[in-house]
């Protein structure tokens, strides 16, 4: 009777503490999301500020502007959908995608870009146009430039798209966004990144750029402070959320006719 009655001690005893394990893991997964949502709604926040208060004089502002705005209301949706502590933190590379296209917006019309940013995901990896180029791919005219212009009025943050790297610049028309929209890039996208870029110092070499390895860009690498925006790391169990978690990157092009850069 004796054991029988320590036995039964023991199991209430075990099952109390896998309880409280199981509270307290749930109490700190909790915490963590609600941290992750802080974070996320302070960059949001941030952005809608700036957006709200910028009025472009310029296409090229204009246009980064614009991109700008799409990313806040975007940010905005994620966060309303987010459950999880991975799903939020893609809220956070939203809004810093945003401000990236404030700053530049910023510098188009001559002023005080404001203060470093936190690196945006892939941006290391995809490197940034360090020179002006223009190339003639399948008909099609397009030019890149490290700095803004009526010629290049389109900016990108850089980054990874379906996979491959965007430089980090200014550009003639937003040849990235069939593929951002799409998931997959396109017949005739090699042809025109290796045009494009072939030899231009800080951007992934073609070949890299062709099997999807790009490692680190090297000179064009870390754009900004750095930091680790928040460890967006792993996206981990982001389920569904709505969609891809870009959306549909503004929907309208807003570049154009893509002409004969392949049938996206």
């Amino acid at each position: 009777m004796d054991a029988l009655l320590v036995l039964l001690l023991l199991v209430i005893v075990f099952v109390g503490g896998m309880m409280w394990l199981r509270s307290r893991g749930v109490s700190r997964q909790q915490a963590e999301l609600e941290d992750a949502k802080a974070e996320a709604r302070r960059w949001t926040e941030r952005l809608g500020g700036q957006v709200l208060n910028l009025i472009g004089t310029d296409e090229a502002s204009k246009q980064a502007i614009a991109d700008a705005a799409e990313r806040y209301n975007a940010a905005g949706s994620q966060l309303e959908q987010a459950r999880t502590v991975a799903q939020t933190r893609l809220v956070t590379q939203t809004a810093l995608e945003g401000l990236y296209y404030v700053r530049a917006a910023r510098t188009a019309m001559g002023m005080d870009p404001g203060p470093e940013l936190p690196a945006a995901s892939g941006q290391a990896r995809a490197g940034a146009v360090s020179e002006d180029r223009e190339v003639d791919v399948e008909g099609q005219h397009y030019a890149a430039s490290p700095r803004p212009s009526g010629r290049t009025p389109h900016y990108y943050p850089g980054g990874m798209v379906a996979g491959r790297p965007v430089p980090q610049g200014w550009y003639s028309t937003p040849w990235w966004k069939p593929a951002l929209v799409a998931g997959a890039w396109g017949v005739g996208s090699f042809l025109l990144f290796s045009t494009m870029f072939a030899g231009m110092a800080g951007v992934p070499a073609v070949e890299s750029w062709e099997s999807g390895d790009t490692g680190d860009a090297g000179d064009g690498g870390d754009t900004g402070d750095g930091g680790d925006a928040g460890d967006g790391g792993d996206a981990g169990d982001t389920g569904d959320f709505g969609g891809d978690a870009g959306g549909d990157f503004g929907g309208d092009f807003g570049g154009g006719d893509f002409g004969g850069f392949g049938d996206f």
